[in-house]
């Protein structure tokens, strides 16, 4: 098959969450045999060349169109006062994408068009319009207003509060409106499943979780983790990972570090605030962006994920729990992963349940060795990148329309 991957950014190199996710389903499927146009919008903060992707292969070909999604203030009141699209999806929809994408579905057979989330969603629209009978699969990586409506709540300036609101408000009606318009959904987790239909998204709402590509993820036996350290690594300019960050640098790390006194933490992660950058904890450590992730991960013994905000599948877990990390996350941070409290994971949601588990792990009585060797086998059985391709294979194939019948 012949695919049109639709991206919001080019998907390269797979640092965070959702560049991985796009990335390993391109990978995947040109490893399949099939063909991936990849249509991306080339933004400021994650510029790449036009080459980004050679590497892949002949199977994927990177077409990238130049677009300014920067936050701007006066953009951002405009659209307050005048705009009908949320100002999370209005800085992705641009005119020279509209007619790439025009010139691609006139020039090209492609057999379907898989949208990479909400912020690119509003394209749906064109390409049914260029391409009536070409299935439209819309791959969401979140339920974007769940995502806002929670920061909302937690926020307590009132400004920012009521703006947040507005935000989420918006984003609900748009995902109302638009995402039921696709020809399928592929939710990246259960519970995202029940809430898209619960959006009005005809079926197919189908589950295809984000996947490892074990080649990507092998232990590297030479690396041998301090004791008693702690990590969280994710993405710093995305709002719920540095909710949950500062969350438990307030509200967890002073009584863990003042009852445990030999806890070491350490943070990494793209795009690092200059306020994180300067904090002068006593036993925290921030790194910043760091080139390997998978090197940074075995550094350290226990990985931390206290997301108390958002939506769709963390990667950073799976990825974790693939090179056998024991992780302690919040309820919310698991959520649609396949893994049990004490089995091939550790969860706990208020500040004495962190400092209480903590303690455990810092006296030895954890057994995190065991709980990460589990997460490593729950990810080789359930989420390996090529069964993820293999559900995109049959969900295309399903749609594909029926042969017309010949007069005889």
């Amino acid at each position: 098959m012949h695919i049109l991957q639709l991206c919001p950014r080019v998907p390269y190199p797979p640092h965070d969450g959702g560049a991985i996710a796009m990335y390993d389903v391109a990978a995947g499927l040109a490893r399949a045999g099939h063909r991936v146009t990849v249509l991306a919008l080339n933004t400021p903060k994650h510029h790449q060349p036009a080459t980004a992707l050679d590497h892949l292969g002949p199977n994927v070909r990177l077409v990238t169109v130049e677009v300014d999604t920067n936050l701007s203030p006066v953009k951002a009141l405009r659209n307050l006062l005048l705009g009908k699209l949320p100002y999370n999806v209005e800085r992705f929809v641009n005119p020279a994408v509209e007619a790439k994408l025009a010139e691609l579905l006139k020039a090209e057979a492609f057999d379907a068009v898989q949208v990479e989330g909400t912020f690119v969603a509003w394209y749906v629209d064109t390409i049914k319009r260029l391409a009536p009978a070409l299935p439209v699969v819309l791959r969401a990586h979140n339920v974007e207003y769940t995502i806002w409506q929670m920061l909302a709540e937690r926020e307590n300036n009132v400004l920012k509060r009521v703006y947040l609101r507005h935000l989420a408000r918006r984003l609900r009606q748009f995902e109302h409106a638009v995402l039921p318009r696709f020809s399928a959904v592929a939710a990246i987790t259960e519970p995202d499943q029940k809430r898209l239909r619960q959006l009005g998204c005809q079926e197919p709402v189908v589950f295809v979780p984000a996947g490892v590509d074990p080649g990507r993820f092998q232990r590297d036996a030479r690396i041998r983790p301090r004791p008693r350290t702690l990590f969280m690594i994710g993405s710093l300019n995305w709002l719920p990972n540095l909710e949950g960050l500062e969350w438990f640098l307030r509200e967890v790390w002073p009584q863990a570090k003042a009852k445990y006194p030999e806890l070491e933490l350490h943070i990494a992660g793209k795009d690092t605030p200059e306020r994180i950058r300067q904090l002068q904890l006593p036993g925290v450590t921030v790194h910043g962006f760091v080139e390997s992730a998978q090197q940074f991960m075995q550094e350290y013994e226990l990985m931390l994920v206290p997301l108390l905000s958002g939506g769709g599948m963390r990667i950073k877990i799976i990825e974790g729990m693939a090179l056998g990390k024991c992780i302690m996350s919040t309820g919310l941070g698991s959520e649609g992963i396949h893994v049990r409290d004490g089995f091939d994971i550790v969860l706990c949601d208020e500040p004495s349940e962190w400092v209480e588990r903590l303690g455990r792990y810092y006296r030895g009585e954890l057994d995190q060795q065991a709980i990460g060797e589990e997460a490593a086998r729950t990810i080789a059985r359930l989420y390996d990148n090529r069964r993820v391709v293999e559900s995109f294979q049959d969900l295309y194939t399903i749609l594909q329309p029926a042969p017309r019948a010949t007069a005889r």
